[in-house]
């Protein structure tokens, strides 16, 4: 049934093994030491994990250079230890989201050695080839000012592979029915061993056509459909996250218009124009973002998110707006990252204000869809812009106050602990915040709590009422005869709201979901609601007797 689509009033927290927990004291994170932290994050209220990529890799690109598919690297552990790891998380209700990097693999997977040596092998055509070096091999290029070209001459093979990212991860031929098996046989393998579903990596790439004489790629979406009745067929529950940063309007072609194809999308362009409120505190432009991307089939959700493992990508604002947010956030070029993006952490990006932390995760737990966390962010984790592009923002997890933070014993951590400045670990970590009942991190077990007894965020619809302030935005979502109101204030100063609800309700209170400041309508049903600076609001419309009046389909 549609009620049981789980990821729709979801909570995902994204990690990576490797700077979460070390329990064998090699330095670097294993899957051994996050079984031993599954009740925290079982305590933090999450519903599901998303793993960042765990196999066998040379780690050049923090394991998304993938040499083999059907493995664990060693240094986290052993595929026994994966299987305890999704058992345990199973134990505690805990749902496991894989990463899956099919658009390219590392140039020394089996795979690709076997193909750059023989001509004849049948994994030659497994990746993209061209005999001369393409005209346009420097446009295209995924990380601009750290990487030229999307063709590279390998000198084994004699002939040109193309790379849409470095130059050390050679594309897959994905338009290759064997290819397309192969990503097949990988997702039933994992499924097999108890996750509940992939997050895609750079969806538009694996899809896209490949060649030294395409000149304008298409995408083939039926690949999409591909996969997800293989999930169904398998598991019914499986979904695919995807990574597909796209243009509104492109977006119901990766749903799939009966939402036949990719069941969730991070959504890009929300997460941008997020951003570039915060910045100018102006929600006008978020308000488009989110009237833009809103269609979507039923079974479809959007991934909601504030920061993620890559660069901050603004891409997709016009050069004004990105202006405005690098000067706010990023002023420092040393925070910029491939001409678009920034590299910092949300907690320095915020200047570390708490009231501004605040309004950012409870603006995102209320954007339409599923939310996001990255590890870390709810203790409020700093970043090392010593560290050279986006492992500035990747560092060990920071538990406590003992040596390394907690997260190994080893002198040597596989990225260096933050153990400097205001973000230290001496200054920021779970067991400091676990004791302080007003922490980031139980502020933020409240209010994950708190949003996942309001499905109507997941599974509503939205619109959005008018304040006569652009600083001031106003959502309610409604669902079974139910509703709720959103309220954040972006500005930096007191904002007081005067408005009446749509008028097919009737006149009643504003129980606020976070506090004891109720909202009573004055005698013509107007509400009067005075926000301090960068103040926030979650009211349920007409009382806490909701689940007495939802109704069923």
């Amino acid at each position: 049934m549609i009620n049981d689509l789980w990821y729709k009033n979801a909570v995902i927290y994204c990690l990576s093994v490797a700077t979460y927990m070390d329990a064998n004291g090699d330095g670097s994170g294993d899957f051994q030491g996050l079984m031993r932290r599954l009740d925290y994050l079982q305590g933090l209220g999450v519903t599901a994990i998303w793993l960042m990529p765990f196999q066998p890799s040379p780690c050049k690109d923090d394991g998304y250079d993938v040499a083999d598919y059907y493995g664990v690297n060693p240094q986290y552990g052993t595929l026994g230890d994966f299987v305890e790891f999704t058992h345990g998380c199973k134990q505690r209700g805990l749902r496991v989201l894989i990463d899956l990097v099919v658009n390219h693999t590392s140039n020394e997977h089996p795979w690709f050695q076997a193909a750059r040596r023989d001509p004849q092998s049948k994994y030659r055509n497994w990746y993209v080839w061209s005999k001369k070096k393409p005209k346009n091999a420097a446009s295209g290029v995924v990380f601009p000012g750290v990487q030229k070209s999307t063709w590279d001459y390998d000198e084994v093979a004699k002939a040109y592979y193309f790379h849409r990212f470095y130059d050390f991860q050679p594309d897959l031929n994905t338009s290759n029915p064997e290819v397309q098996a192969e990503i097949l046989k990988i997702m039933g393998f994992w499924l097999q061993l108890g996750v509940s579903g992939f997050r895609m990596d750079a969806v538009p790439f694996v899809i896209s056509q490949k060649g030294a004489n395409v000149t304008k790629a298409e995408e083939q979406y039926d690949m999409l459909r591909t996969f997800s009745q293989f999930l169904t067929w398998r598991e019914g529950e499986a979904i695919i996250l995807a990574e597909a940063n796209v243009l509104p309007g492109t977006d119901m072609k990766y749903f799939g218009s009966a939402g036949e194809r990719l069941q969730m999308m991070f959504n890009f362009e929300v997460n941008q124009h997020l951003f570039y409120a915060l910045a100018t505190s102006d929600s006008r432009p978020l308000v488009k973002a989110m009237r833009l991307t809103k269609s979507r089939p039923a079974t479809a959700q959007w991934g909601q998110f504030l920061r993620n493992h890559d660069e901050l990508d603004l891409g997709r604002l016009e050069p004004k707006q990105r202006k405005a947010v690098f000067s706010k956030f990023a002023p420092d070029p040393d925070m910029q990252l491939y001409q678009r993006g920034i590299r910092r952490r949300l907690a320095p990006t915020l200047q570390g204000d708490r009231r501004r932390l605040e309004l950012a995760y409870s603006l995102m737990m209320t954007l339409p869809g599923t939310p996001v966390i990255r590890y870390g962010d709810e203790i409020g984790m700093g970043d090392n812009l010593a560290l050279p592009e986006r492992n500035c923002a990747r560092t060990p997890m920071q538990w406590s106050t003992e040596p390394q933070a907690g997260f190994t014993k080893s002198d040597h951590p596989v990225l260096p602990v933050i153990s400097d400045g205001p973000y230290g670990f001496q200054h920021v970590n779970v067991a400091d915040q676990r004791r302080d009942p007003n922490s980031l991190l139980n502020w933020m077990e409240r209010i994950v709590r708190m949003r996942k007894e309001v499905p109507e965020i997941g599974w509503g619809d939205f619109s959005f009422i008018s304040v006569g302030t652009p600083e001031v935005l106003v959502m309610q979502y409604s669902w079974r005869n139910n509703s709720v109101l959103c309220i954040h204030n972006l500005s930096g100063e007191p904002r007081e709201i005067r408005f009446a609800l749509q008028a097919e309700e009737m006149p009643c209170i504003l129980a606020n979901l976070l506090s004891n400041d109720h909202s009573q309508p004055d005698s013509s049903g107007r509400h009067s609601i005075l926000l301090e600076p960068y103040g926030y609001r979650w009211f349920r419309v007409c009382g806490l007797d909701y689940l007495l009046k939802r109704a069923e389909i």
